[in-house]
């Protein structure tokens, strides 16, 4: 009884409100379609999350032709359809093209307002956002009611063309959230993003963290900075990384390990991501070592949460290099056997030749029920 009653007020203690809308991803690639997949950060956050048994509550918008189950239901929409983006890939070398991807928000769903927020207290939030639903009155009502919030820069600084939807990105001093900078407990940026952030300024009131792809990332603090190293891997789809990044990091966190151990996690999830086409499927056996790995770190360190003093909470703990190696051991259970993939892609001369496989996926779709809505070449088409 005492056991079970120790469970449950620890699984009260962390509690997590995780806001922002599931969207439909179309991935093409030189003009072909090559996936569809449930997308939005909330999905990709979610599987980290929840397989690491993190408790938190969901409020994502959908409409009524939202295409996918998922765990945590959404609130659906009677005035808007599911936010859709097409996500525009290139075969071009890395060291010619400018940027990994074209992201265009093709339809947007209802924004989230703060009347749509539990009333309830939280120990930890995450604000979102990917397609501008996340309000900044939206995100001081996170503010209130949760002890600490996590915001994704994305949701306050992406802005969209009015003609073809073409995400861009706007200062941060010009997003409207500004003033909200001081209250919020970690930022989240990737490289390409932080330059809108001003990270020199925004470290002076809060943590700052900026994903570097391949080369880890770098966690920034009002004194300090440290670099944290990556997990080697092969990118398949950048999308979702920052995503899952965020969520190791958030799960790395409330579960008691200091800050730079946590970002490791962060990358350890990133890294797996990219080596999936969509939404990744995580290994069982994988995700019960990670979390045993955890649970070790955590009776070896005091949880950075606890902390006082900066520089405490910020320096590299000992044995950081051997957690590393830890994950390191443990990613390589990641490998899904080829009879549990569930995503079948058309094996075409055409599928191959644009080096398309498949991968481990529950939630992606099959090209016949596209959500796509332009008239596009599928990888079956002809040329």
């Amino acid at each position: 009884m005492v056991r079970d009653q120790h469970e449950r007020e620890e699984a009260v203690s962390h509690r997590g409100l995780i806001v922002g809308n599931y969207c439909h991803d179309v991935l093409i690639r030189d003009e072909v379609v090559i996936a569809e997949s449930l997308g939005g950060a909330a999905s990709f956050i979610s599987a980290v999350l929840d397989g690491l048994s993190i408790s938190s509550n969901y409020i994502s918008k959908v409409g009524s032709d939202f295409s996918y189950s998922v765990n945590h239901d959404p609130i659906v929409s009677s005035s808007s359809m599911t936010t859709l983006f097409h996500a525009h890939f290139s075969s071009e070398p890395a060291e010619t093209r400018h940027q990994d991807r074209i992201l265009k928000r093709v339809r947007y769903c209802d924004p989230i307002s703060p009347l749509d927020l539990p009333g309830s207290r939280f120990d930890f939030g995450m604000a979102v956002g990917v397609a501008g639903e996340i309000l900044p009155e939206t995100l001081e009502q996170m503010l209130d009611i949760c002890n600490v919030v996590f915001v994704d820069i994305q949701a306050l600084i992406r802005v969209f063309d009015s003609v073809d939807g073409t995400v861009k990105l706007v200062g941060l001093k010009d997003s409207g959230f500004f003033h909200l900078l001081p209250r919020i407990g970690f930022l989240k940026a990737s490289a390409e993003e932080a330059p809108f952030v001003d990270v020199e300024e925004a470290r002076k009131w809060c943590c700052v963290v900026v994903t570097n792809g391949k080369d880890g990332c770098t966690v920034y603090w009002k004194d300090g900075e440290v670099q944290i190293a990556p997990f080697p891997t092969v990118q398949v789809d950048p999308t979702g990384a920052g995503d899952s990044f965020l969520g190791g990091f958030v799960a790395g966190l409330v579960q008691g390990l200091a800050v730079p151990d946590a970002a490791l996690l962060g990358n350890f999830f990133g890294s797996l991501t990219v080596g999936q086409i969509g939404l990744p499927k995580f290994d069982l056996r994988m995700l019960q070592r990670v979390e045993d790995e955890v649970q070790r770190r955590k009776m070896q360190s005091v949880g950075c949460h606890e902390r006082e003093d900066d520089e405490l909470k910020f320096a590299k703990p000992l044995g950081h290099g051997q957690f590393h190696a830890s994950l390191g051991a443990a990613k390589l259970m990641s490998t899904c056997p080829i009879q549990e993939c569930r995503w079948d892609l058309p094996s075409s001369p055409r599928a191959v030749e644009q080096g398309i496989h498949p991968h481990c996926n529950g939630q992606q779709k099959l090209l016949q029920n596209s959500v796509y809505e332009e008239p596009i070449r599928s990888v079956e088409s002809k040329p």
